[in-house]
């Protein structure tokens, strides 16, 4: 096995040439298997280093008997999109990445890993949109989950069948053309099913329909062990609770049963601005408490602040310059927006919903706009976004982002110590900072997903900043400070796609289920194999 000195020279004297980076030179450090937070990390040179390092990779090369069949990928390229995510911010190098057929290999990985002589550790990867390395697996096997995709509508249009890998705009595209689709969504469709599922999977429609977890019927999940079990409220239901919203903790979700509904057509989409922040609230939460057929089917909101990027292009070109000047008159201007799903613009319901937007809310008067879009266009807006940042090289770059729940009674302190005298407060800010109320009733208690559950209305608070590899370390300073303000202050926070390394926070953050979630781990993954780069076990 090659010494850490060695590693050093490999990477330090392998060409090509740019290899000695400060990229190179962090490496070598954490070969091999270890993580490590980057401050860059372009593909190429993490391509290049890997060919340069790999001896170092294969000091503890994981080897897997034939008699599994399975293929375990082990090239630099592989390893690379493999060991970082959608944060940019930790780089965890796994041992190899295996592309299942079916369940069975998964199945066959596990039960191998669980009774083998040699421990390995597997995590589940879709899409890799975690933040800080919580699909990583240091030295072990990540399972890419995309290579099981597909979506089964049934004969009854009640329900789809989804593999764990799939991507949600292809479950949209798939009902939809047979006019249904799911009821609640996350605002970026390119993530996997699995991927939110054992989150949550938040966003517009969550007041309404509540979160994704919230929409399922039965799983499919093979545990730590390698149990393939079918799982639902009725069937395993330690297990299904535990998994919905469960981390990856428990077992690998193959297999979703995702409830479906009649998929309207058309979106009447808008966007109304506000300067006064009790009246922007109490808008939004008197829309979130109003019944399905007179109120609106989506609601979010967001701030435009004048030490940040104020995107007015959803307004009449006439408005922009307006906008602006208000924004930097005002320091803060609220965006509330909602969306009205329909099929026939004929029918009263539409114009009813119009009138009660513009008679009965409180924004400033004149400076509300609408678009009226396609269902599927209106669902993927986002991906237009990512288009243009990609464009602009401005995708793939850290993001720091600090995702949050709020009790209602608490949000005005909120507001008042966090977004006023932190966030607007820098000198600059780069990103979106989204807020708005949901409905606790629409949350599952007895599944692992947590929330504050004081009282009947919470705010989801996401605070999206990207950043750059030179002042990375800043914003997340500026998450910490905003922690522990919301601590000092006795805001009742919950952190959402959160990332804790100590054993305590976790405790902490699950509060009164910390005990059912530990034992669920015995019960279900007692080698504690899978998903180790949440940091819990």
């Amino acid at each position: 096995m090659p010494s850490s000195e060695a590693c050093k020279r490999a990477v330090l004297n392998a060409k090509p040439s740019a290899i000695k980076s400060s990229f190179a030179l962090i490496l070598y450090k954490v070969l091999p298997g270890q993580s490590v937070k980057m401050q860059a990390r372009p593909a190429a040179v993490l391509v290049a280093s890997l060919h340069a390092a790999f001896v170092c990779i294969k000091s503890s090369e994981i080897i897997l008997p034939k008699s599994l069949n399975l293929t375990l990928l082990t090239d630099p390229s592989a390893i690379s999109v493999a060991s970082h995510d959608f944060g940019n911010i930790t780089t965890v190098i796994p041992g190899g990445v295996i592309c299942p057929s079916s369940p069975v290999e998964i199945s066959r990985l596990l039960t191998y890993a669980s009774n083998g002589e040699r421990k390995f550790q597997v995590a589940a990867r879709g899409q890799g949109h975690s933040l800080m390395g919580q699909a990583g697996v240091p030295d072990g096997v990540i399972i890419n989950m995309t290579c099981l995709a597909g979506v089964v509508v049934s004969d009854d249009m009640k329900y789809a069948d989804v593999a764990g890998g799939t991507l949600w705009v292809d479950v949209l595209k798939n009902t939809a053309e047979k006019g249904v689709s799911p009821v609640s969504w996350t605002d970026y469709l390119h993530v996997s099913v699995g991927g939110t599922l054992s989150n949550a999977g938040i966003g517009g429609e969550v007041f309404r329909n509540g979160p994704q977890i919230s929409n399922v019927l039965e799983l499919d999940v093979i545990t730590g062990k390698g149990e393939m079990l079918a799982c639902s409220p009725q069937l395993n239901s330690e297990l299904f609770y535990g998994v919905l919203g469960g981390l990856g903790q428990f077992g690998i979700i193959t297999r979703a049963r995702i409830v479906l509904n009649h998929a309207p057509k058309r979106a009447k989409w808008f966007r109304m601005l506000y300067s006064d922040f009790a009246a922007f609230t109490k808008d939004q939460e008197r829309l979130i408490s109003m019944a399905n057929d007179t109120g609106v089917d989506y609601l979010e909101g967001q701030l435009f602040m004048s030490n940040g990027v104020v995107d007015t292009s959803f307004f009449p070109q006439s408005d922009q310059s307006k906008i602006a000047d208000l924004v930097k008159s005002h320091g803060i201007i609220y965006v509330l927006e909602v969306a009205k799903f329909y099929d026939d613009p004929t029918l009263p319901i539409i114009g009813q919903v119009v009138d009660m937007l513009n008679k009965t809310l409180s924004y400033l008067p004149g400076f509300i706009s609408m678009h009226d879009v396609a269902y599927f266009d209106f669902l993927n807006r986002v991906k237009a976004e990512e288009d243009k940042l990609r464009s602009l090289g401005l995708w793939e770059v850290p993001h720091p982002w600090l995702n949050l729940y709020v009790p209602k009674s608490q949000i005005l302190n909120f507001h008042n110590g966090v977004v006023k005298d932190i966030l607007l407060k820098q000198n600059s800010t780069s990103g979106l900072t989204l807020l708005y109320p949901s409905n606790r009733n629409k949350w599952d208690n007895r599944m692992s997903a947590m929330v504050t559950d004081e009282e009947d209305v919470v705010y989801i608070i996401g605070i999206l900043q990207s950043a750059t590899p030179q002042n990375v370390q800043e914003v997340e300073s500026l998450n910490d400070s905003i922690i522990r303000v919301c601590k000092d202050s006795g805001i009742k926070i919950k952190q959402y796609l959160m990332h804790y390394t100590r054993k305590e926070d976790w405790v902490e953050h699950f509060g009164t289920k910390w005990s059912d979630f530990s034992k669920r781990k015995d019960l279900f993954d007692p080698k504690k194999l899978l998903s180790p780069g949440q940091d819990i076990f």
